[in-house]
């Protein structure tokens, strides 16, 4: 590879880098495929050699007038996803295959203010995880997705790859591979091991994946069935589907649940740290955006004990 090499032709190179030498999980080269798909269409780049201080300003600018099929402007946080990624790629070129090119530490990400969470209260929370009609065995499952989601604070793509086999009921963890493939150990509380068990002891199939649509079909299936897996956007519909049965408006996600997960975990007595290896965060950094949330006690504490 040189500077006269394609933009195309390198990003290629970088994507199988990733996947053969950094082992990188096949959603996260799916991620970064998407991200550099639109660096080379809203770009002017055409080779290496075109990776100039003027190119990155315009790409940055494109990625301020670009529009979602929604017709939304893109957030703040996603535009400075795609910066990340592009100076992982500069790093790549330098780093790997030896070229000068654009220094990647001058790509400069958009400043940012400090990230909100969204949580559910205690109230909004019991009428969420009591919201699905366990009388059926779809909602035995989504009750169990619901009381999972909240007992581990699980990211959406590490429920969803769940297998059975990864659950143990005798000691109530899992062992989760998370993001760069980190394994770390997570913990069933009562209620989402009985709904877990309730679930699976309805279950008439022997397909590996933990949660599953058309039960009739894979119940006339072999292993491993992951054709029966739910997909992404069905464990985010149910979990849709259930705030609305349980009227709430604010309209929570899979990873309001996570965020509901490490509040409740720091506002009865957790310390941070404990919280970052529970949420597998790589940064302590990452775990602080939850203590603005928990910040709002510490004024009880000083009307409580602060000397008159």
């Amino acid at each position: 590879m040189n500077k006269r090499t394609s933009v195309s032709e390198a990003i290629q190179s970088y994507l199988s880098f990733l996947q053969t030498e950094e082992n990188k999980s096949s959603l996260t080269v799916k991620n970064y495929r998407e991200s550099l798909d639109l660096l080379e269409r809203l770009s002017p780049l055409k080779t290496i050699a075109d990776f100039n201080k003027e190119s990155v300003r315009t790409y940055k600018q494109k990625l301020h007038d670009f529009r979602t099929r929604r017709d939304k402007e893109l957030a703040i946080r996603t535009k400075n996803h795609h910066l990340t990624i592009l100076r992982a790629f500069l790093r790549y070129l330098v780093q790997e295959e030896e070229l000068d090119v654009y220094p990647p530490d001058r790509v400069k990400r958009f400043k940012e203010e400090q990230r909100k969470v969204k949580v559910l209260s205690r109230d909004e929370l019991a009428r969420l995880l009591s919201a699905p009609n366990t009388a059926t065995k779809e909602g035995k499952r989504d009750a169990a997705i619901l009381r999972l989601f909240f007992s581990t604070g699980l990211r959406l793509a590490e429920l969803r790859s769940l297998n059975r086999k990864d659950l143990n009921f005798q000691t109530r963890e899992i062992s989760v591979r998370g993001k760069r493939s980190k394994l770390r150990v997570v913990f069933l509380s009562d209620s989402a091991v009985d709904a877990l068990k309730e679930y699976l002891d309805c279950r008439m199939d022997h397909v590996q994946p933990l949660f599953i649509r058309h039960h009739q079909k894979a119940s006339e299936s072999l292993p491993p069935g992951e054709e029966f897996r739910l997909s992404r956007v069905s464990i985010w519909s149910i979990v849709k589907k259930a705030a609305l049965q349980a009227g709430i408006v604010t309209d929570p996600s899979p990873h309001t649940l996570r965020h509901s997960f490490a509040t409740d975990l720091l506002r009865n007595g957790a310390d941070l740290r404990s919280v970052q290896e529970l949420l597998g965060h790589k940064d302590l950094s990452t775990t602080q955006i939850y203590t603005h949330v928990t910040n709002p006690q510490l004024k009880e504490v000083h009307k409580k004990f602060h000397g008159k």
